[in-house]
């Protein structure tokens, strides 16, 4: 492991040499991720992007390969889409998650590579490192952190770096 990794262990994420409370999907660990199931998958995935919104994180410190969440943007949760798991534009047809939410839960998101670039249908959809609506609610499959929190280790999180979630 490296000091750039981003370990989920019982108590919690390490990273950078500090340990960060966090939820996980309210299915638990997985090695069968499916869509809609919950789960958040084991293995080691990798941080491919990260999305903002400068509206509301104007003048904070990201990294330069952070990019803003425009209006319409949304990310594809339809296995049926051709565009499956990847950052699509409204009006999109198919079934899909609001990236410029109401709610403060993507004001800052870090993708992962779990089931992308080349999407496998029902495999599951963008598993999300993001805020938590509150200390200990589970996400849909997602990592989520204090607001404090995500927005230290973003600030921090190199582009490539690994997220190793194992039991």
């Amino acid at each position: 492991m490296s000091v750039h990794d981003l370990v989920l262990t019982p108590t919690g994420l390490r990273f950078a040499g500090r340990r960060f409370a966090c939820t996980i999907g309210r299915g638990g660990l997985t090695r069968d991720k499916r869509e809609g199931d919950g789960a958040t998958p084991e293995g080691v995935h990798r941080i491919i992007g990260m999305f903002y919104r400068p509206d509301r994180l104007g003048g904070q410190s990201l990294p330069d390969w952070a990019l803003p969440i425009r209006l319409g943007d949304q990310w594809s949760d339809d296995s049926n889409d051709p565009d499956y798991n990847h950052l699509v534009r409204t009006p999109h047809p198919f079934s899909h998650e609001e990236m410029r939410r109401a709610d403060p839960l993507y004001d800052l998101v870090m993708i992962t590579d779990w089931n992308w670039p080349d999407a496998r249908p029902g495999k599951g959809s963008a598993i999300f490192l993001h805020r938590w609506r509150r200390p200990g609610f589970p996400t849909a499959g997602c990592v989520a952190f204090g607001p404090s929190d995500l927005l230290w280790i973003a600030s921090r999180v190199r582009f490539g770096a690994r997220l190793i979630v194992r039991r």
